[in-house]
Order: C-alpha cells, then structure tokens, then sequence
C-alpha cells in the first residue's frame, strides 16, 4: 500500500482578500481624514478669511444684481481699516431688517445647508445681513445734496459714477441730510439710491443711522457667481480723495 504525504492547501486566496480588504479600509480612512481636513480647513477660512455672500436685494444696482454672489474679506475691519467707497458687510445694527419667519425644512436639507455653509458654499445667513458701500469715516462731515445735486463729504462735493439713478433723477438723494459720523461708525448708502433703505432712512432708529464698525462682517471683493458677472468690486479712491485729505485729524481712513 502506497503512503502518500498529505500537504496543506495554500490560503494564498484568503490571504488576498485579507488585503483587499485592509487595503478598503484605508482607503476609506484616508478618505475620511482629507473630507475632515478640507471641512476644518474650509471653517477656519470662512470664520478668519473669506467667506461667502449672494445678494437678495436690489439696493446695489448696478454695482451688484439680485442672486449674484459675492466673496467678502474678513481681515477688514479687524486687520485692514475700512475706507470710503468700500463695499462692507453688516450685521443689522437694529430696526433696519423686518425678521422673516424662517421657511420649514427637513433634518436632512438642515444638514446639507449647515455642511455647505461651513464650507462657503452657501450662505443661509444672508438675509440676516446688508450690503452697502462706505461714504463717511468716523468724524466725517457727510450732507446732501449741494445746488449741483451731489453729495458732500467734508466739504468736498462726490461725483460717484457707481450711483444707479432714475430717470429724471437730479440728486444723489432724494432724501436731505447734514451728519458728522460718530466714533467707531460708519455712514453707508445703496448704489441704488432710489431703492435703499440706508443710512438715510435709519435715523431714527437705535444708533441713528450709523453702522458700528464692530458690526462689519468684512469688505465685499469679487463678485463670484454668475461667471459672467465674475469681477473686483472696486472702491473707488479717486472719488474719495479730496474727502479724505479735507477730513478732520479725527477721522480715520485711508485714501478711500
């Protein structure tokens, strides 16, 4: 009778699905890591940096159009001093937004909205804020409108060519006002002069109109949605120039 050697059978098979599968799970690790780096990543540049904003109003025309988004610049005031003609986002000093009750929504979209705002890539917060561009520093004179229809900072009247105006339309407001700009406020208006409840229309409201410096979420740079529409908001220093080299030693600001 022939003995033959038994020899055990080879778990090369075995061995290869237990790599298979080690090698999914690190891959689905390292996958977790980089969504959990670029998601910090996202929330600690949207919360020091940049973030993102759409416009719900037309009180920019022709500067900004209703659903454009923009790109705001978070380092301004904190860093960066504000200046004349900057475009600036902000928090409702008090009286200027009527609060709208919130639309219902599911756990699901809640989730999906709070992911994409950590992000920048959708701004839920929006019509909790304003939009508007900076006309007069702290301790600036700021009146409208002289016989020629213009505006007046520090006795030097602005030809502002980003104003929207309506036909007919013979001064920068139809609205008049003489203000001098508290400490650590900003005086703002619309490019829309027509269609923005601003400065002018807030004073008598807590605060009187102003905007305190502190309620600045940041300075509006680019427009970045639609892509046709995708451009620098400028600020227009020259406009401001003579208004900033007649302003008092107390207000503040560059060049504007």
């Amino acid at each position: 009778m022939t003995e033959t050697s038994l020899r055990p059978r080879s778990d090369r098979g075995g061995r290869r699905k237990g790599r298979r599968q080690k090698s999914a799970a690190l891959f689905i690790r390292d996958i977790v890591i980089i969504f959990l780096v670029a998601l910090l990543a996202s929330v600690l540049i949207k919360t020091f940096l940049v973030r993102s904003f759409y416009i719900p109003s037309g009180s920019m025309e022709n500067t900004l159009q209703i659903g454009d988004r923009i790109l705001v610049n978070e380092l301004e005031p904190g860093i960066i001093p504000i200046e004349r003609g900057d475009v600036v986002v902000f928090k409702d000093p008090g009286g200027w937004l009527h609060t709208a009750p919130e639309a219902p929504t599911t756990p699901l979209v809640g989730a999906v909205n709070w992911v994409l705002d950590a992000v920048g890539l959708a701004a839920t917060d929006s019509n909790d804020h304003l939009i508007k561009r900076v006309i007069g520093l702290p301790g600036d004179h700021v009146e409208c409108c002289n016989a020629l229809g213009q505006m007046m900072v520090n006795g030097v009247p602005l030809n502002e060519p980003y104003l929207k105006l309506q036909p007919g339309d013979t001064k920068a407001s139809d609205l008049a006002f003489d203000v001098t700009v508290p400490e650590n406020s900003l005086w703002v208006m619309g490019d829309n002069r027509g269609n923005s409840a601003d400065s002018r229309y807030n004073q008598t409201n807590p605060g009187g109109g102003f905007v305190p410096e502190a309620d600045v979420v940041g300075r509006a740079l680019w427009i970045t949605f639609p892509i046709g529409r995708w451009t620098f908001l400028d600020n227009f220093s020259s406009v401001f120039r003579g208004a900033a080299e007649a302003a008092p030693s107390s207000a503040s600001g560059g060049s504007g």
